[in-house]
């Protein structure tokens, strides 16, 4: 298992409270990230393009993670790590900053794309250096602390970013986020110990991990599994307010229980690994499925919107439990493959802005978007099934 070897690193002002700080990352690019489907009316109507066609802007956002994720960690595979997230520091800055200011439908794509570039590479490098400053049987909790900040983007970021953006203009919310990975930069300088890089650390050696068929896997589980959760949030505010008749004032309301769950799960699924890791990634999937295809008949009401919200948010524990399941099987090529976790997930947020695009554009309604979730969590099921039954076969991780 990953971290075994490894002494704990002490940061200079403890533990709690260097993941305290890589968590507020997680919250800045989080908000960032998820700020744009609470918007998406407003970005595609001062844009002139229509809803589904801007979901393509969170797709952009997704692409930049997906082809960040590899070729950031690839290139820095042999840095300093708290260099490596100050760095990563500024390219949110840049890409948010650019998303509030470049005119045009286009301009906001290129935008959102260089946004999304460090995500996955953040996340990634962020659960290795918090993983590292723990014993090994603590691993998966401290990755849930980073994945924290995540969580809480949905409950504080984004409700917070909805209603600067229809006070003030959506381009505000991305203004504000952009500043919050300067001051991400400064807190990292003064909280995150110096972790040099592992002695065997190249760019050919990380590469490796692309020849090992359970990371491919378990990359697989991210991108098809999770996909559900995004094909119903990439257009949860149209869906409120046509299907379920919420005001548009009342949106960030919702956003804030579903945030809510995602904290809940966050917290339970790192607890869970720890202490099974497979049976509990199992487990979240089939949770996925029941409440992700329930939000079809939830949607419909505004109580049961919000519950279902808040039930799906909770599923969110897949995603530190899929993290640690991959620094496992990973060995020792953790930089990339602790990325690509979060290029797959990214992944997964453009299948699911698209599947849940294309449901309604085929007139299948807001809530259809819950069916092609459900359908996407049984296919996440259906990948760990085979990852599982290879690894036994074979007697491997």
């Amino acid at each position: 298992m990953a971290g075994k070897s490894r002494n704990v690193a002490q940061a200079p002002r403890g533990s709690g409270f260097a993941q305290f700080v890589l968590g507020l990352g997680g919250l800045f690019i989080g908000t960032g990230e998820f700020a744009s489907m609470g918007l998406l009316p407003d970005m595609a109507a001062s844009t002139h393009v229509s809803l589904p066609k801007a979901g393509n802007l969170i797709s952009a956002y997704a692409l930049g993670v997906v082809l960040g994720s590899p070729l950031l960690a690839i290139m820095t595979a042999r840095m300093e790590r708290r260099r490596i997230l100050m760095m990563l520091a500024a390219i949110v800055l840049i890409g948010n900053v650019a998303s509030a200011t470049l005119p045009g439908f286009w301009g906001l794509a290129v935008a959102r794309f260089l946004a999304g570039l460090p995500h996955g590479a953040y996340y990634g490098t962020a659960s290795i250096v918090a993983a590292a400053m723990v014993p090994p049987s603590q691993r998966a909790q401290a990755i849930g602390h980073v994945m924290l900040g995540l969580a809480a983007a949905n409950l504080i970021g984004v409700p917070a970013a909805t209603w600067l953006g229809q006070a003030f203009g959506w381009r505000s919310a991305f203004f504000v986020v952009g500043v919050g990975g300067l001051l991400l930069s400064c807190l990292l300088f003064c909280f995150i110990p110096t972790i040099d890089a592992d002695a065997k650390a190249s760019p050919m050696h990380e590469l490796s991990a692309f020849s090992r068929k359970q990371i491919w896997l378990t990359l697989g589980v991210a991108t098809v599994g999770f996909g559900g959760m995004f094909a119903v949030y990439s257009y949860i505010t149209p869906t409120l307010t046509e299907a379920a008749h919420v005001s548009n004032g009342q949106v960030p309301i919702y956003l804030a229980l579903w945030g809510l769950g995602m904290i809940v799960g966050n917290i339970i699924g790192g607890w869970l690994a720890d202490r099974a890791l497979i049976p509990s990634i199992f487990g979240i999937l089939v949770w996925n499925i029941v409440f992700l295809s329930a939000f079809y008949f939830f949607a419909t009401g505004s109580v049961t919107a919000a519950l279902g919200l808040f039930l799906i948010g909770i599923g969110f524990a897949l995603v530190p439990a899929l993290q640690a399941r991959l620094m496992d099987v990973a060995q020792d090529a953790q930089a990339l493959a602790a990325a690509m976790n979060h290029s797959a997930f990214n992944l997964s947020n453009a299948i699911g802005a698209w599947t849940g695009g294309l449901a309604i554009s085929a007139g299948l309604g807001w809530p259809s978007t819950g069916l092609v979730a459900g359908a996407l969590a049984i296919g996440g099921l259906a990948i760990m099934g085979l990852s599982t039954g290879i690894a036994r076969k074979f007697n491997i991780i």
